[in-house]
């Protein structure tokens, strides 16, 4: 459990006050927050730092002011919310890539309680292309969100795939998961050449029109319908735009791992494109 100082400290970070009481408009305010605040970075991964679920990635996130992936920024959020009074509960899901599910435990996400809608709401800050905003378990309609339309289907008894403009991103599953559960999909994540976290370096971020993406050496501004790209050239380019725009100071820039290929396009915000469409 947080204690008082670690909340506040870790809401001073997303700029959010403490919210009365564990209802819906505070689940809001708090995961837009935290989007726009935390990045769904990997640098750790190429800076050969260790990778934390527990705890100890609260320093990371709010001291360090640093992101991270699923393992590490919806761990955080689920140590916030419970501290919080919600009733948060960890799931684990399959990411659709490459025309096909990946293997169990390799996407983290939160669902959260709330008795006064009566629902289950599906929170996550940590794929990259996320909802802004909570999303309802089996609303009857899609739900326009700011940053996409997203759909939830249930597939089968205790699964639910999520769809965003259409395309299918993940598969969830409703049982309770516990942090250890996914140890070894972590040890994969930083040890396998197969690995897209070591594969790609990135770091991004939505912004209130659009997004911006740091994917190596590549910098890519969304606004609105404009899009700017730049090659950074030297390590002091990447040292300032790291801080600018996700305010991430670091002493050098990671050196990318040696199974690097940033020609390989992370799926999770490079475009919408996703899964095959919702039927």
């Amino acid at each position: 459990m947080l204690t008082d100082e670690q909340v506040q400290g870790y809401l001073d970070r997303i700029g959010a006050a403490r919210p009365e009481r564990p209802d819906l408009a505070a689940l809001r305010d708090l995961q837009e927050r935290h989007t726009f605040t935390v990045p769904f970075e990997n640098l750790d991964y190429h800076l050969g730092h260790e990778i934390y679920m527990d705890e100890r990635v609260l320093d990371k996130v709010v001291r360090q002011r640093r992101g991270g992936g699923c393992f590490e920024i919806n761990t955080s959020l689920f140590f916030l919310l419970r501290a919080l009074g919600f009733a948060a509960t960890l799931h684990q899901g399959r990411v659709w890539l490459s025309g096909r599910f990946n293997g169990p435990h390799n996407h983290l996400m939160l669902t959260v309680d709330l008795p006064e809608t009566g629902s289950r709401w599906l929170v996550d800050v940590g794929f990259g292309k996320n909802s802004r905003f909570p999303l309802r378990l089996d609303a009857a309609e899609p739900y326009v969100d700011p940053h996409g339309r997203f759909t939830t289907e249930r597939v089968e008894p205790g699964a639910v795939d999520v769809y965003r403009n259409g395309a299918l991103q993940y598969r969830f599953y409703d049982g309770p998961a516990d942090l250890s559960d996914f140890r070894q999909n972590l040890w994969w994540y930083r040890t396998c050449p197969d690995s897209p976290f070591l594969r790609n370096m990135f770091c991004t971020l939505p912004t209130a029109d659009g997004r911006v993406t740091l994917q190596g050496d590549v910098l890519t501004v969304i606004a609105g319908d404009r899009r700017t790209v730049e090659t950074l050239t030297d390590d002091d380019a990447l040292l300032e735009a790291y801080r600018r725009w996700f305010g991430i100071v670091l002493d050098k820039p990671p050196t990318p791992s040696p199974y690097a290929d940033q020609s390989s396009r992370m799926a999770f915000f490079q475009s919408d494109d996703g899964g095959p469409a919702r039927r």
